[in-house]
């Protein structure tokens, strides 16, 4: 019989190199119950979102979260021209990821800071502004009490003293409800600063935790939600530069040819462009501005401006569908379907956020292959 002619090293090697590697618990394939946790803690703090009405806060912490590491590697680029031989040191590693932080938090800051400069004017001016809509809906009313038979022509106001009495009674009974409102704009401001925040903050960090296999699967999902998000956006990018168009077309073209000019035109497109990334509710909140700036110049102003808004809104139905479904590889009606329902279900917020939520939920059917 035949010796062998293997050392005991190598036969020590030869076992060693037949044993599997290691797989970590983050590696290891998850079970079946952990996948249906992540899915539920997914879902469920989404709905938590919309129930607790947390959706401006939601949407900035992903602008947070990409536009540091987008402002990061913008800034890291210009540290490595200008330093490239200290790109070593501890301090330029991190000084890219909290210079870009440090903006996106500030900016919006003195952004509002600007605006509330620049609106100074109009608002010392609001009082004789008020007054002059307040006289021309008088002469509008008096008009139309010559015009309209007599037995419809006794339920309007006199002059403008009696309509003045119907806006302040009409203020004094809805009082209740415009203090909510207003507590529901500061506290959508709050969340959205808050969140974007957050954002800023998760985009610097730069950690690596060992994770379990519940926080793996809800990476997972929260990566396919954001790239869901960055999608989104970069849809929503078309869509703001073809309102900001119509916007110019309208300021610069359409106003001047019935002689009337806004001030402040430039920062009105520049708004209509920023306050377009936003889906839908921004279209309406740099149209509401446009409106109000056309009350400055005239009724007939502000009425043409609010014309503009209510053509642009609709219209933004089947841009929005359109736009987004190109980019998400979503049709048209489906998209289309989703915001409406979600409309009737959420209000306003369920139509921000359906192109969003049904983006990502396409995307995990996908990776299931399941669609």
């Amino acid at each position: 019989m035949a010796r062998s002619n293997k050392s005991p090293e190598s036969a020590v090697l030869a076992r060693s190199s037949a044993q599997p590697p290691r797989v970590t618990a983050a590696e290891r394939p998850a079970s079946r119950t952990v996948v249906i946790a992540s899915y539920l803690l997914i879902t469920g703090g989404l709905l938590l979102v919309m129930w607790k009405d947390l959706l401006p806060g939601l949407l900035f912490v992903c602008i947070g979260f990409l536009a540091t590491r987008a402002f990061a590697r913008g800034i890291e680029s210009l540290v490595r021209r200008a330093l490239p031989a200290r790109m070593g040191h501890p301090i330029t590693s991190t000084l890219p990821g909290v210079l870009a932080a440090a903006f996106v938090v500030l900016a919006p800051i003195g952004l509002v800071a600007l605006v509330f400069a620049e609106a100074r004017e109009f608002v010392l001016n609001a009082p004789e502004q008020y007054k002059e809509l307040l006289d021309y809906i008088a002469r509008t009313v008096l008009e139309l009490k010559l015009k309209l038979p007599e037995t419809v022509s006794v339920y309007l106001p006199d002059g403008a003293a009696e309509v003045q009495r119907m806006v302040a009674s009409y203020l004094r009974t809805q009082a209740g409800a415009l203090a909510l409102t207003g507590r529901a704009w500061l506290g959508g401001l709050l969340f959205a600063y808050v969140g974007l925040i957050v954002g800023a903050l998760a985009g610097v960090s730069r950690g690596h935790l060992v994770q379990g296999p519940l926080a793996t699967q809800l990476e997972q999902r929260i990566r396919l939600f954001g790239e869901a998000f960055r999608q989104i956006v970069a849809a929503q990018f078309w869509i703001a530069a073809f309102n900001t168009l119509l916007t110019a077309g309208f300021l610069l073209l359409l106003l001047p040819l019935w002689g009337m000019r806004l001030p402040y035109e430039p920062a009105l497109i520049t708004l209509t462009f920023v306050a377009g990334l936003v889906p839908i509710v921004g279209n309406l909140l740099c149209n509401t501005v446009l409106t109000l700036v056309g009350l400055s110049v005239s009724p007939a102003a502000a009425a043409a401006c609010l014309v503009f808004l209510i053509v642009i809104h609709k219209g933004e139905y089947v841009i929005n569908a359109k736009v987004v479904g190109t980019k998400t590889h979503m049709a048209v009606w489906e998209l289309l379907a989703v915001m409406f329902v979600a409309e009737a279900v959420f209000g306003p917020a369920g139509l921000v956020a359906a192109p969003l939520f049904y983006a990502y939920l396409k995307k995990e059917l996908e990776a299931n292959r399941l669609v």
